[in-house]
């Protein structure tokens, strides 16, 4: 095969190292060092000499998706260890929190580190040092320098839980030839929709190696710490309201906004505020994606005229409270557990939505915005079982909220279709690990 796309694609990174390593070296922490984005570090490995499976994950969204699959690598293969990496400090804080969790005989066999950046040495030196008996791609993670690197030394390459949105293929299809030759490294590919299949075969990934195994985020179960630090959130939250005052038939309203963008919480705190007039007492529990904009979001939210109040300066919910920032990591899970009703950010603006399984898995009645194709796979049972329904706006917003909490008996039923729908549609798991299987049977 030709050399030169990926040749003209490493030019191309040399040519912008500058505004990379600018990019780069601000997602990170303090505790790691800026070394790793070049492929240094020391090398893995115990006095066992435990062999490594190396697991990629973009960023924190990922690493919670791949939670499942994450816990049964470390369940299934016990004599090796298993190195998550991330291109963003927020999904290096998410492994911390998920290593946290784990047992530890599991944690002790886990480890993180910073994805080097795709330039040719970097991913050659990282390959070297971390020397994994197998390679596993999260989603769309394709990079070729680092695929390249693995072929050169013998290690299988697996893409699971493949997605490949309609606008992610058209960016792709403009460098054909350099995916080619990028997937063309690829051992195996877990497509998680026949959709994304066919469009990763349309790159040139060759069909006998590609499967349809269904998506992993259906995977996800509800995690009894989160469900315990949800349980007592919702308990001081029924307790600071006031004694005799009226609510939503069912308590207090509180409603999650989960994984908020820029550009959408002002349609969020608008459709709030049509809410309160109905509903004085409702609270909104907002949860920015991104920590950088915690500061933004909480100082939009008192312009906005709300009395807002920051987890993570442990502020407690009073009966003034109207809207409680989620500013810490790892807590989402906690915080949706903690609603009646989840709205999953990313959808209000073109962004193509974020992972709507979670609030679904915990029973939540499910809205989101009118972006929504990134997910499109997971979401379609979901709307069919009427557990997830699309608002065009912040009025639409305000509507489907307020029908919801007049109607509590329905908003739990369709909450509870959608747990079922999620209960259904598991197994994307064992058939993946099953692939993953035969893999490391023959490397």
């Amino acid at each position: 095969m030709a050399r030169w796309p990926r040749c003209a694609y490493s030019a191309a990174l040399y040519a912008l190292s500058p505004w990379v390593i600018r990019r780069v070296w601000r997602e990170q922490v303090p505790t790691y060092s800026r070394g790793q984005r070049l492929g240094l570090g020391p090398e893995l490995g115990d006095s066992a000499g435990a062999a490594t499976l190396w697991l990629h994950c973009a960023s924190v969204g990922e690493v919670r998706a791949a939670r499942p699959l994450i816990g049964a690598l470390l369940e299934r293969y016990a004599d090796h260890r298993l190195l998550i990496t991330t291109m963003t400090a927020t999904g290096a804080e998410q492994v911390r929190v998920l290593t946290n969790d784990l047992l530890p005989a599991l944690a002790s066999r886990l480890d993180h580190r910073f994805i080097p950046l795709d330039w040719p040495g970097s991913a050659r030196r990282f390959v070297a040092r971390v020397h994994p008996v197998l390679a596993i791609m999260f989603e769309t993670e394709l990079w070729p320098n680092l695929l390249h690197a693995c072929r050169r030394r013998g290690v299988p390459v697996a893409v699971v839980n493949g997605r490949l949105s309609p606008r992610a293929f058209e960016r792709y299809q403009r460098i054909k030839p350099l995916m080619r030759q990028a997937l063309a490294n690829v051992s195996w590919l877990a497509a998680k929709s026949p959709a994304d299949a066919e469009r990763f075969i349309a790159l040139g990934m060759p069909a006998e190696r590609t499967a349809i195994v269904g998506s992993l985020k259906f995977e996800s179960r509800p995690d009894a710490a989160a469900l315990e630090v949800g349980k007592r959130l919702r308990a001081d939250v029924e307790t600071s309201a006031e004694t005799g005052s009226e609510a939503a038939p069912g308590g207090r309203p509180v409603w999650v906004a989960g994984s908020t963008r820029d550009g959408e919480e002002a349609a969020l705190l608008e459709a709030h505020a049509t809410l309160r007039q109905r509903y004085p007492e409702a609270l909104l529990v907002l949860v920015p994606r991104h920590p950088q904009r915690f500061d933004a979001v909480a100082a939009e939210s008192r312009k906005a005229g709300f009395v807002t109040v920051r987890r993570s300066q442990k502020e407690p919910v009073t009966a003034a409270t109207a809207v409680y920032l989620g500013d810490t990591l790892g807590e989402l899970g906690a915080l949706y557990a903690a609603g009646d009703v989840a709205f999953v950010g990313g959808s209000l603006v073109p962004l193509g939505g974020q992972n709507v399984v979670e609030p679904a898995s915990l029973g939540r009645l499910v809205l989101t915005g009118p972006s929504l194709e990134n997910f499109d796979d997971v979401a379609e049972p979901l709307k069919a079982a009427e557990a997830l329904e699309q608002v065009a706006d912040a009025r639409a917003l305000a509507e489907a909220l307020i029908h919801a909490f007049d109607n509590p008996i329905e908003a739990r039923r369709r909450g509870s279709a959608g747990q079922a729908v999620v209960a259904e549609q598991r197994g994307a798991l064992e058939r993946t690990l099953a692939g993953l299987g035969r893999l490391l049977t023959f490397s």
